[in-house]
């Protein structure tokens, strides 16, 4: 009989395949990443040394650093609001409200926000960062994004299995911003939402290489996750719930040594990039843009 981790490293495997399409084309750290040949010159002589390659637990699903150590969903979260109850009702009022965003700059940028595949999803933080998020230019920090997204994917399992809560764009009986990933969403449980706790883990996390980039950060880790209300994906209680199974991973995390000593070297990268004066390689104007439109009623 397959362990209760195995069973949740299978539905990672299935459940985001999709959001995840792309990872597994996508460059290892060590061919990416590679010296230059003999008498090649290299643009940044500085760079620091690539960090190691790192196993999938299924295909573009890179290992995590807690393993059986992510924190149990089931145990942290009370249970979804019940369909007759005010909370339930409140998700529905958020849940049509965000709607009302469809065709705007907001449900464009919620589109991207939905696409966790690497190399896009860690651009969605390079704003707030001030630097690019990219396996050439922080490769330590690249791969801190992609391990922490499983610890922080995986975390939510236990919830969203047992409790099997049906998502929005489901109940109502519409579309999602990202059709092609409806089939898959369907079997995945909307309680509490892995984009959230991937999101605000990311913001967490990236808050404590840069502090003084926290106010945009953290900003930007809400939006991440308000953008699953957008998108029609999840209701707002899968959101907030996220925001704590994400607290309990970035928790772990920090008593792990690998990722401690993984952090050390990205802090180092932001570091080195500012320095240099490198820009976020993305449309910060038409992101922030984006963003100053609210979802009314959101808490």
């Amino acid at each position: 009989m397959k362990t209760r981790l195995a069973v949740r490293e299978c539905a990672l495997g299935t459940a985001l395949l999709l959001v995840l399409a792309g990872c597994a084309s996508t460059p290892r750290s060590d061919d990416a990443n590679a010296a230059p040949a003999a008498g090649v010159p290299t643009a940044e002589p500085a760079r620091p040394m690539a960090p190691a390659p790192v196993p999938e637990i299924s295909p573009g699903v890179v290992a995590g650093y807690l393993g059986r150590g992510v924190p149990d969903s089931l145990k942290l979260l009370p249970s979804p609001p019940a369909a007759d109850s005010a909370a339930f009702r409140q998700d529905q009022a958020i849940s049509r409200a965000a709607q009302k965003l469809r065709g705007t700059p907001r449900y464009t940028l919620a589109t991207s926000d939905a696409d966790l595949s690497f190399p896009h999803a860690p651009s969605a933080f390079a704003c707030a960062l001030g630097v690019p998020i990219t396996q050439q230019q922080s490769p330590f920090l690249y791969q801190l994004m992609h391990r922490t997204m499983t610890d922080a994917g995986l975390a939510t399992y236990g919830a969203k299995d047992h409790y099997k809560r049906v998502r929005p764009f489901v109940h109502y009986k519409e579309t999602t911003c990202a059709p092609k990933d409806e089939a898959a969403l369907r079997g995945d449980g909307s309680y509490p939402s892995g984009h959230t706790s991937i999101g605000w883990t990311w913001a967490l996390v990236l808050t404590t290489l840069a502090p003084d980039r926290a106010d945009a950060l953290l900003a930007r880790g809400r939006s991440f996750s308000e953008s699953r209300l957008v998108c029609n994906a999840h209701w707002q209680s899968d959101i907030l719930e996220g925001k704590v199974v994400a607290a309990g991973t970035v928790a772990k995390l920090h008593a792990n040594a690998e990722f401690k000593s993984d952090l050390a070297a990205a802090t180092k990268e932001v570091q080195r990039l500012r320095t240099a004066g490198a820009s976020p390689g993305v449309d910060c104007a038409a992101e922030a843009a984006a963003l100053a439109t609210q979802i009314p009623g959101v808490l």
